[in-house]
């Protein structure tokens, strides 16, 4: 009885380091899994890494450029209001100066023109929205290119790899094995697949970025109109 208790205490402890063992090499074996089907697409999923590696750069840096720029006090224009209603100018700009984004330099580009006629405030403040919209999109034809770009070299990748598949079996004649076609259909599916997360990864980044852009240039137009209005009604009250 003692032995059989003792033999299955060691069958017990047998089989637990044995389910520890292969736990611990899961993950080896996935990413050396892994990195060997990115080496079997090829030479293009090198170019689809370095796609995807600028993707999620441009990406990251929109996306903190947009944030940093969306950034006011909500009573900024209010503010702006009462300095310029007073007559207090420079009061004015330093508040302008006080944030790094487009609505501010807008404003703080029109306090300098008051006195000039109206058409001179607005195309001056027009032209630096501009320039800051030209600032901010810099960088999204990239990816946009990438966007297309991606899944079109991913189907090249496709048709090389078939390319190879027919030529592997041609040179075999009448001795066709499976393993002589499966090196050009894992370059086939693996660049397909490689070419369709970097285009969906930098399609949706792309128009997510465009959203937010156009949401900022609404919120710049509006702060214009609403400067403009203060300075034809300087004594209404907001």
């Amino acid at each position: 009885m003692i032995f059989n208790i003792l033999q299955a205490d060691t069958l017990a402890q047998a089989a637990a380091e044995t389910v520890e063992q292969t736990i611990a090499a899961q993950p080896v074996e996935m990413s050396e899994s892994l990195f060997s089907m990115f080496r079997m697409g090829g030479v293009l999923m090198w170019v689809l890494l370095a796609l995807s590696i600028l993707a999620i750069y441009l990406i990251g840096k929109k996306w903190w450029m947009i944030r940093s720029a969306s950034k006011i006090d909500a009573n900024f224009m209010n503010d702006i209001r009462d300095y310029v209603t007073a007559g207090k100018y420079k009061s004015a700009v330093t508040l302008c100066r006080k944030y790094d984004n487009p609505v501010a330099r807008m404003i703080e580009t029109g306090i300098h023109r008051i006195g000039r006629p109206m058409a001179d405030i607005q195309s001056a403040i027009e032209n630096i929205g501009n320039v800051e919209v030209a600032r901010l999109e810099r960088g999204l034809p990239i990816l946009a290119s990438i966007a297309g770009g991606a899944p079109m070299i991913g189907f090249l990748g496709t048709v090389i790899g078939m390319v190879q598949a027919f030529f592997n079996m041609s040179k075999a004649g009448n001795n066709i094995d499976i393993t002589l076609l499966s090196g050009g259909i894992y370059t086939a599916m693996i660049t397909t697949v490689g070419g369709l997360i970097v285009g969906i990864i930098a399609y949706f980044g792309y128009n997510w970025l465009t959203s937010r852009i156009s949401d900022l240039v609404y919120k710049m137009e509006s702060s214009t109109l609403e400067f403009i209005d203060i300075v034809l009604n300087p004594t209404e009250e907001a």
